[in-house]
């Protein structure tokens, strides 16, 4: 039996390795304190997500030359009228190098409603470990990222506003408190 040379399986270990970690680094991750951050929005009024404390943060990073970006966004649109008013927020951090030249005329084109925050110099996107465009983080009341989703989701969907309602709804604690 020929046995094969070392630096042939050293080779393949080593690329075995770099495989298994280029998948950990696109698999979703949750389960860990959001990045506080500071950015302002088309007009130039400054979101702090720290601010949002209490509420539920729906955190997409997107771009408005991704094609996947531009598909999910009249499904956000939909989730955000339907929790419009309740202890939601959405937050849409465009990476775009053009700024608010580049993503207003997208933002006025599809009608977008929710904050839409402009993040040219991309430094939003290491801090929360994304890997490309778009990628949602949905952080709990107590600022803690509960749900990471890589790529383009329907998020309107029967699942994901079951998920948020759960989100939304009262401890168990507050509401036998209140009967």
């Amino acid at each position: 039996m020929k046995q094969t040379p070392l630096p042939i399986v050293l080779v393949l270990v080593a690329l075995g390795a770099v495989a298994g970690l280029q998948y950990l680094q696109h698999t979703a991750r949750s389960g860990y304190a959001a990045a506080d951050f500071t950015l302002p929005d088309l007009s130039g009024k400054s979101y702090r997500l720290s601010d949002f404390r209490g509420k539920v943060v729906f955190l997409n990073l997107w771009a408005t030359w991704c094609p996947p970006c531009r598909m999910e966004m009249p499904s956000m649109e939909a989730l955000h009228q339907k929790f419009r008013g309740r202890d939601f927020v959405m937050l849409a951090v465009a990476e775009d190098e053009g700024g608010a030249a580049a993503v207003g005329p997208f933002v006025r084109e599809l009608g977008l409603t929710f904050p839409v925050l402009l993040d040219p110099d991309a430094t939003l996107a290491p801090r929360y470990g994304a890997t490309g465009y778009p990628e949602t983080f949905i952080i709990d009341r107590n600022g803690q990222v509960v749900n990471h989703t890589i790529g383009p989701a329907e998020w309107d969907s029967t699942e994901m506003v079951a998920f948020i309602e759960k989100l939304l709804a009262p401890p168990l604690d507050v509401e036998r408190a209140q009967r």
